[in-house]
């Protein structure tokens, strides 16, 4: 008989087996409840505590062993894995013979004594065992488990059953994420939630979805991000704010890219992007220290130390100390240009200086920031929030930090001018017209806001997932994602 046909046979008798036991009145989806008085994990804990203890416990089978009269069940829940020691003459024939037909992956409750077998292993003897949920499919085996990561993102469920690892990945980023909210609450941020669903995609670079609403006949946008909304609230009167959620940008996928994706973004008023490093650093220091109990991480081998204060560098003494090139001697766009070309950068149509500089250090400095690095003062060119630096007007009050050799976070001093802001609005419409689908859109709202009043602002956005990422040592970004966005099997 082919694999594939004995794997069909099992699937059958599965499914053969669940009709019996609804011929038989035994039908487990009747059952609506079941009354666990413990887990796993606290028992294996506090062993000397609950020995001979009776207590009630539900999870899936994982494993079978024995025949005759008795048998040993790993039963699995969501803390972890205890053994069941079923035995005839206490659980009866009827039953006991029942449980024999259980298969791995069904899911049951246990009754029973906590106590220690002849070789030294915590379980439960017993007294009463109760079929909760039939499985009608087929967990992997059990030495190879769900290895095609293709089918783990897909089967998630699967995954999180047979890979314990998974599970732990996401305990850890619920912990992350927590202590990066409990960081901002303790310092009186206010949590506040902005629409998803925008008439306008603004608040960064980026190409967005778009969708279509019905009954106002217009082109929507999923967010790209909050940015604009947030400052809004600051202009209203909250002096502190962050919201965290996904966001959405209809772009490439990669180990480090999804459609689909969290971040935090923030705004303090009165403050500025030396008060965002700051708050980048420690906040990630403490949620690491929080979910990991360490400031110092491995990820894929490479020792990164996230304890503060971070390194600084402004974006052209980076590229001074990474390419070679000092800026402080290119005054004029042509200059600039001339140097892209020696250095192999694709010029485009529209690129000024600050465009170069930009361009030089994505292509040769990101790769070298493996330990946490604020890269400050981009060039106006690309950064049409961010205030200008008074010292230097070709240069803006902002920063990326780099951890990994991937931007973590993104920050500015908030431009608050509105002459200036729409300015550089109807400059970036300039470069959709010419091609840029990631430039802004104008946001005559916003600027409106703009004039009512923004004060001194600092803002700051952190990717969530790249930044679990390196906590949890996982290579790709959904490897911390339930379920990342995923091409239809069927699709052609």
């Amino acid at each position: 008989m082919s694999e594939e046909n004995n794997l069909n046979e099992m699937l059958i008798q599965r499914r053969e087996k669940l009709q019996k036991l609804r011929e038989q009145g035994k039908d487990p989806f009747k059952i609506e409840k079941y009354d666990v008085t413990h887990k796993s994990q606290y028992i294996e804990d506090n062993f000397e505590e609950m020995e001979g203890k009776e207590v009630s416990i539900a999870g899936r089978i994982m494993s079978k062993r024995g025949q005759g009269k008795v048998g040993f069940y790993d039963i699995q829940d969501n803390e972890g894995r205890i053994q069941m020691f079923a035995k005839v003459n206490l659980l009866g024939e009827e039953v006991y013979e029942d449980l024999k037909t259980y298969d791995l992956g069904d899911i049951i409750g246990v009754k029973g004594e906590v106590f220690k077998t002849k070789r030294g292993e915590i379980s439960i003897r017993a007294k009463e065992v109760t079929l909760l949920s039939k499985s009608l499919q087929i967990l992997p085996e059990k030495w190879h488990g769900l290895k095609d990561p293709d089918l783990r993102y897909r089967q998630r469920y699967v995954d999180l059953i047979v890979n314990p690892d998974v599970k732990d990945t996401f305990i850890k980023r619920s912990k992350i994420i927590k202590a990066i909210k409990e960081f901002l609450d303790q310092r009186d941020f206010i949590e506040v939630d902005t629409p998803i669903l925008n008439t306008i995609a603004g608040g960064a670079s980026a190409r967005p979805f778009i969708t279509h609403h019905n009954t106002l006949d217009i082109d929507m946008y999923l967010r790209i991000a909050n940015e604009l909304y947030l400052k809004r609230l600051i202009v209203g009167g909250f002096d502190r704010v962050y919201e965290m959620g996904r966001m959405f940008r209809n772009e490439g996928m990669s180990i480090k890219h999804n459609p689909e994706y969290t971040a935090i973004e923030l705004y303090q008023a009165y403050a500025d992007f030396n008060d965002m490093m700051e708050i980048t650093e420690n906040v990630v220091a403490y949620a690491a220290e929080k979910a990991l109990g360490t400031t110092k991480v491995s990820y894929q081998g490479q020792e990164i130390d996230l304890t503060p204060p971070w390194k600084r560098l402004s974006m052209e003494d980076a590229v001074k100390e990474y390419v070679g090139i000092d800026f402080n001697e290119i005054e004029t766009d042509e200059e600039a240009l001339k140097v892209a070309k020696e250095k192999h950068i694709e010029v485009k149509q529209g690129m000024k200086r600050g465009h170069v500089i930009n361009a030089l250090f994505e292509e040769y400095v990101e790769e070298h920031l493996v330990q946490p690095t604020f890269i400050t003062h981009h060039p106006v060119e690309v950064s049409p929030l961010a205030k200008r630096d008074p010292d230097d007007p070709r240069r803006t009050k902002r920063f990326e930090a780099f951890i990994n050799t991937w931007e973590i976070a993104n920050a500015f001093s908030e431009l608050n001018d509105p002459v200036d802001q729409k300015e550089r609005f109807e400059e970036q419409l300039k470069q959709r017209e010419a091609g840029d689908e990631e430039a802004h859109m104008m946001d005559l709202d916003f600027v409106n806001a703009l004039e009512v009043g923004l004060p001194p602002t600092g803002g700051l956005g952190i990717g969530i997932d790249r930044l679990i990422m390196v906590l949890t040592d996982s290579p790709s970004i959904r490897d911390v994602i339930l379920f990342p966005t995923m091409k239809p099997i069927d699709s052609k």
